[in-house]
């Protein structure tokens, strides 16, 4: 699927239209991704900040879309685990960038080519406009090369 039509459906995805998460940039080539959370009355906690489910939502499927696109047809891609540390209140729009490296791409198969499983922790922080970190999200994949059928 292109990029481009991926992120308009990602744009149109209920969890993401329905909490003011939008895609605004999913490279041709699925090597990065800008995602933005906007604040707005009903997507706030209790205390008027962003809502920490939103904040993990808004990156959730993306290391594992970058890694699936990346690597091919002839590979398993899965979340394992994740995890976020929640570092400031989140008073404001938030963005999370991610950028997969080839580097990374080249290790993944290499680890997955004997058939093995390989798992491997990816890291976005969350920040505002200026910078500031809001959270830190860590998501583990699953990758393995799919098995041929005999």
């Amino acid at each position: 699927m292109r990029a481009a039509t991926l992120r308009r459906l990602l744009n149109l995805w209920p969890p993401f239209l329905c909490n003011s998460i939008r895609v605004q940039n999913l490279s041709d080539d699925y090597t990065e991704a800008q995602v933005v959370l906007r604040l707005r009355p009903w997507n706030r906690n209790y205390v008027r900040t962003q809502f920490g489910g939103n904040l993990f939502a808004m990156t959730d499927p993306f290391w594992m879309l970058l890694v699936m696109h990346q690597l091919g047809g002839d590979y398993l891609v899965w979340d394992k685990a994740g995890a976020i540390d929640f570092v400031a209140p989140g008073r404001s729009d938030v963005h999370a960038h991610f950028r997969l490296q080839p580097r990374v791409v080249d290790e993944l198969r290499a680890a997955a080519a004997d058939g093995s499983k390989v798992l491997r922790w990816f890291e976005t922080e969350v920040t505002t406009a200026e910078g500031e970190v809001i959270a830190r999200v860590r998501k583990q994949l699953y990758v393995r090369l799919k098995q041929t059928r005999r």
